[in-house]
């Protein structure tokens, strides 16, 4: 079987948008060994590997459960005590004079400095709006990893169906390309006797159309093989210098076609990363709830403080200065009151959290009909596959028939052209079937949330 693995055009015009660091360079580098030829041999399981590592989507989202293990750390560093250094300097020019009862007096002293300066430490003892954000904090993690798992799913589909595509392409084309090579064939050999004159030239033109008209679909099947390959390039984020081959066909799939592999009536949605990020979001809503709720509980706090001040200093020799010291321990009871905001915030966030509910309800029902419909998709590919597959049989006798029909003069050119037709739609189909079923297992994984691939790839 033909596969096509040399550089085109496309894939040059690719490169403009396929720029990664060295580092990402160095690893698939390791990971993408040309063989003899100068192709990388490629497998499923290897380019959702690379794409795990190296797809720029997967990157941000590990990127984003960074971020929120910082703001979960930045939560509960707010229970540690703080400390301030603070310190002012003032020059007096003409102090105020404040004067009673015909009397005056000068509040302070003329072309004068004063310092002060102070040492703080703040402590919370009692701070509910900061434990329910360190809850929330939690929360909002495990939501970032869900949507991590989220990203990875959705690309190990897209991949795969991508992968899937590439066979198919490849398999369109060699089914083509070899119906092509066989009208050749034909017409050379009624083109033969027509010179003898042991044919009609009717029949010499209708082999040459036939010919002819296989040109188109072939040069379409080998564009078809550049932009899936381009496709799947892009998903696994490689640049489109790298240029790798896939041996293999659909019809090695054959065997994964088993009916009756899932049960739908114990079909189970628990793992489906929609309704996980949905009733994560919902358990965010009930936290910041709670978080609003602090807004009416009372804070405590301790502060200590060192203070040390000099007055009235007409120099700025500061070794020479009378200073003053004081040291205090405050308990600091903050008791909220009354505001109004506070009632209009939680009200909205209940709504909030109903609403979700229903959503969370409506797509649950949804994803079930979604898994219900790929499961119908792949048995009625199993169907269809051992059906086509009979097919191609009958199609491939009967154009032996018509060939041996024509060559004794049983049989007209129309026939043999019609049979050999057939053969080509018979093998397309089948391919296509079988490319169909693995399509809809490739979505059905994703509904059900299936993460064998990355929980292989994070070892």
């Amino acid at each position: 079987m033909k596969k096509f693995c040399g550089k085109n055009a496309v894939m040059t015009v690719a490169a403009a948008f396929l720029v990664t660091c060295p580092a990402m360079l160095c690893a698939q580098d390791m990971r993408l060994v040309p063989d003899a030829d100068g192709n990388v041999p490629l497998t499923l399981d290897k380019a959702i590997e690379i794409a795990l590592a190296d797809n720029p989507t997967i990157i941000v989202a590990d990127q984003q459960i960074q971020l929120k293990e910082i703001s979960r750390k930045e939560a509960w560093q707010a229970l540690l005590p703080s400390a301030d250094l603070s310190g002012t300097v003032q020059y007096t020019a003409l102090a105020a004079e404040m004067k009673l009862n015909g009397q005056s007096f000068k509040m302070g002293k003329d072309d004068t400095y004063t310092w002060n300066g102070q040492f703080q430490i703040a402590l919370p003892v009692y701070a509910p709006a900061v434990y329910a954000t360190m809850n929330l904090t939690k929360t909002d993690l495990m939501n970032a990893v869900e949507q991590s798992r989220s990203s990875k799913l959705d690309l190990i589909n897209q991949v795969t169906k991508a992968y899937y595509m590439l066979i198919l392409a490849q398999d369109s084309y060699d089914v083509l390309q070899k119906s092509y090579e066989q009208s050749s064939r034909n017409y050379q050999l009624i083109n033969n006797m027509y010179e003898l004159g042991g044919v009609s030239e009717y029949d010499k033109i209708s082999s040459e159309v036939q010919m002819r008209s296989m040109q188109p679909p072939v040069i379409s099947a080998r564009n078809a093989i550049n932009l899936a390959k381009l496709q799947l390039k892009v998903l696994m984020g490689v640049t489109s210098d790298i240029e790798f081959c896939i041996n293999d066909s659909l019809q090695n799939y054959e065997d994964q076609l088993v009916p009756g592999i899932i049960d739908i009536d114990n079909m189970s949605l628990e793992d489906n990363t929609s309704l996980r990020q949905l009733k994560l979001n919902e358990k965010l809503l009930q936290q910041t709830l709670k978080l609003q709720r602090t807004s009416f509980y009372p804070t405590l706090a301790l502060v200590g403080s060192y203070a040390f001040q000099s007055l009235y200093n007409d120099n700025l020799r500061l070794g020479n200065y009378d200073w003053g010291k004081s040291s205090s321990i405050v308990l600091s009871l903050s008791v909220p009151i009354y505001k109004a905001s506070n009632f209009t915030k939680m009200k909205s966030t209940r709504l909030q959290i109903n609403q979700l509910a229903e959503t969370r309800r409506y797509t649950e029902e949804q994803l079930a009909v979604q898994a219900r419909s790929y499961i119908d998709n792949m048995n009625a590919s199993i169907e269809q596959v051992a059906s086509n597959k009979e097919a191609v049989k009958q199609a491939d006798k009967g154009y032996e028939i018509a060939k041996k029909r024509y060559a004794i003069g049983g049989g007209t050119i129309l026939e043999l052209n019609n049979s050999e037709i057939s053969v080509v739609s018979a093998k397309l189909t089948y391919s296509q079937s079988i490319y169909d079923y693995l399509a809809a297992k490739a979505d059905l994984d994703k509904v059900l949330g299936r993460d064998d691939l990355i929980m292989v790839n994070e070892r």
